[in-house]
């Protein structure tokens, strides 16, 4: 069997120009970054914002394994399903980070022949965004210290810098670190921390920002310091809105790319859902809305996260309304969560599957709660056995959920038309009353309880005295009317990421509570959850290599 990476440098691109005519997008509404890579323009933003919105669809998915689900592979799949039925669809999708992608989790460009491409471009530097950002948050962090050494006029308290600098990289060494050593030019040595580029507060500022000036809006409420009154400090108090924005002037614009089958795919910004919001750009996904008549949008890691965060933070600020989800899972990740090893999930096992469909029960029970039609699909493997899939079809109907099996790893989009099918018919015959979690006027206490207590199915929730200290905080400040973003492990609905299947009766840990006052959300660190990763013993970088000509090779 080829490699991703094989089958999508086989395939003949079509110029981004033909794909983009498939939306209606003119050769000169596209700011070109070689042949197959555009961002949309200004002009092109603005000109099809009065159009009707089409059906927004969101692909999710249960808590990952390591047997993997393939959730951005169906969404892909999903995409050309409708290009083969004849339907103008469009994804819009997230871009990858190059941590994980030298880390252990590769790249996020799908797999098989359900993939977008140039894969190599999306997995490494694409069109610049992540640099920008990165760019734009380091900025801001040299314009504070500078600020601090030369005469610090706003006060600033050196033990309360709460901005953190940021790299696009897993590196472990950076999470704690001193800075300023050296002679009194130096600057003022003080303890600092970085975090990975996707988790930086101004990732998620661009990925909720509906324009350039929205963008400048929420960069100037930046909240970096607070001085020796307790008061915050901003990044507007330090002059440094104008600047980071010009940073990003070309970051805020979509990308656009395509498929394997050359669907048009729109993707942009790449918040991370374990310590993000985990959503692409509200500016990408609302221009796909009024170029196509079906988006096909997903969130990060499992439901309990990417979904949640995409409800209650994106389309609660955004006024999205999706019109259908589609919850992916396998039957290996099934009997994972029913206890069985890795090297053993090839085998037919179904009291394993019968144990570890709890899992997917609760993410049906969680969507169903936001009142938008579910549909089900379990993504195929050649080792599923019909009674196992027989068995999981029954499961979701009973629940009132579609199914559909998937097979768009071997077949591409032809593999996705029986979940396409699926997809139109609940899009035809069921409604979309979607209304988010919580209401604004409850409490910051309240919305992360909520949250715990029905997503994630604890018993209570447990606050460090800082945590319970920084909300109180926060709500004096003004800021207990916004929505809640809880970073978690992804591998399970709890914080401890070894409790597989549907735990219950645990208490949730929040250990450290932070404000994203330019996204307009709380942040809740709960477990061991970091903000900058490590690499593992064996990083994915170890097998990455490129040739003479250019072709590179080990990238997944």
């Amino acid at each position: 069997m080829k490699t991703d990476i094989e089958i999508s440098q086989e395939c003949k691109m079509e110029p981004i120009s033909s794909v983009a005519a498939q939306l209606d997008i003119d050769p000169d509404e596209l700011e070109l970054y070689g042949k197959y890579k555009a961002k949309l323009s200004k002009e092109l933003i603005e000109r099809v914002k009065d159009n009707a919105d089409g059906k927004l669809i969101l692909v999710t998915a249960i808590n990952p394994t390591p047997a993997g689900e393939g959730k951005t592979t169906t969404s892909i799949g999903l995409a050309q399903a409708f290009g083969k039925l004849s339907k103008k669809a469009c994804l819009a999708l997230r871009e990858p980070s190059l941590g994980p992608c030298f880390g252990i989790k590769g790249g996020a460009a799908g797999g098989g022949y359900a993939q977008v491409v140039p894969m190599e471009d999306l997995n490494l530097h694409f069109t610049g965004d992540f640099h920008a950002i990165t760019s734009a948050n380091n900025l801001l962090a040299a314009l504070l210290d500078n600020h601090i050494q030369q005469g610090n006029e706003l006060r600033i308290d050196p033990r309360q810098v709460v901005w953190k600098r940021c790299l696009d990289m897993n590196d472990r060494s950076l999470r704690n670190i001193v800075v300023g050593l050296g002679a009194k030019a130096d600057g003022m040595v003080r303890e600092d921390h970085f975090i990975i580029s996707v988790a930086s507060e101004i990732m998620a500022i661009l990925c909720l920002a509906s324009d350039m000036e929205d963008l400048k809006r929420r960069l100037a409420k930046i909240i970096v310091a607070y001085n020796f009154d307790g008061d915050p400090v901003t990044a507007e108090d330090l002059h440094a809105t104008g600047s980071m924005a010009a940073l990003l002037k070309d970051a805020i614009l979509p990308n656009m790319i395509q498929t394997l089958e050359h669907t048009p795919a729109i993707v942009h910004g790449g918040p991370f859902a374990n310590i993000a919001h985990g959503c692409n750009s509200v500016i990408a996904t609302k221009t796909a809305l009024k170029l196509a008549d079906y988006v096909i949008t997903e969130a990060g890691f499992g439901a309990d996260l990417g979904a949640e965060k995409f409800f209650d933070i994106k389309c609660r600020k955004a006024g999205l309304k999706p019109d259908a989800v589609v919850l992916v899972s396998t039957v290996r990740s099934l009997k994972y969560n029913g206890g069985v090893k890795k090297e053993d999930l090839t085998q037919p096992n179904l009291e394993a599957l019968k144990k570890g469909i709890v899992n997917l029960e609760k993410h049906i029970e969680n969507l169903q709660k936001y009142k938008v039609p579910v549909v089900v699909t379990l993504n195929a493997f050649v080792s599923d056995t019909e009674e196992e899939t027989a068995y999981v079809e029954k499961f979701c109907r009973d629940r009132g959920c579609d199914f559909a099996l998937s097979k768009v790893w071997e077949k591409g989009g032809e593999g996705g038309i029986e979940l396409a099918n699926e997809v139109l018919k609940a899009l035809e015959t069921k409604e979309s009353h979607f209304e988010p979690l919580y209401a604004d006027d409850l409490s910051l206490t309240e919305k992360i309880e909520k949250v715990a207590k029905e997503i994630y199915g604890a018993a209570e929730v447990s606050y460090s005295p800082a945590a319970a200290k920084e909300l109180k905080h926060l709500t004096e400040l003004g800021m207990g009317s916004y929505p809640v973003c809880l970073a978690k492990t992804q591998y399970s609905l709890s914080d401890d990421p070894k409790k597989l299947g549907r735990p219950d009766g645990f208490t949730l840990n929040v250990r450290e509570v932070y404000p994203s006052a330019g996204a307009e959300f709380v942040v809740g660190v709960t477990g061991t959850i970091m903000t900058m990763p490590g690499l593992p013993k064996v990083p994915a970088a170890n097998n990455i290599d490129v040739n003479e000509e250019g072709k590179i090779t080990g990238l997944f």
